[in-house]
């Protein structure tokens, strides 16, 4: 499997933004590669996959999506706390999960937990050529 440099250059900047807020919340994610493959079909669209820990009670910082990501994002175990765009606070159990349009906001992400840990992965559907899949909220 060959990681293109947007998918590197995104754990990078979670893993940069996630420490900077690590003394706020006590504990960050941990964002590993799981898959990347441009999609035949559909010119110029990528299928990007990446698994998200969280130990308990680790938080990601409030963030944005590429304009042009949709993602599916599935709790493999545990239970994360999300707020995408305008909508509710909503905790999702282990076999759960929901989607976020292009360009979202997602303003809350975090286990539920304080005392278990969490595992997400999130499907992104990218124009190739993005090469920031998520920036810091400001």
């Amino acid at each position: 499997m060959t990681i293109r440099p947007s998918l590197s250059a995104f754990c990078a900047t979670v893993a940069i933004f996630v420490s900077a807020g690590a003394a706020a919340h006590g504990a960050t994610e941990i964002v590993k590669p799981n898959f990347e493959q441009a999609i035949p079909n559909l010119p110029g669209k990528s299928l990007v996959a990446v698994e998200v820990q969280y130990p308990p009670g680790a938080a990601s910082v409030p963030h944005v999506h590429a304009k042009s990501a949709f993602i599916y994002a599935y709790v493999v175990s545990g239970a994360i706390e999300s707020k995408v765009n305008d909508g509710e606070v909503r905790v999702y159990h282990a076999g759960e999960s929901w989607s976020e349009p292009p360009g979202a906001r997602h303003l809350v992400s975090r286990n539920a937990s304080k005392t278990e840990p969490a595992k997400l992965l999130a499907v992104f559907v990218v124009d190739s050529n993005d090469k920031e899949l998520t920036t810091p909220v400001r």
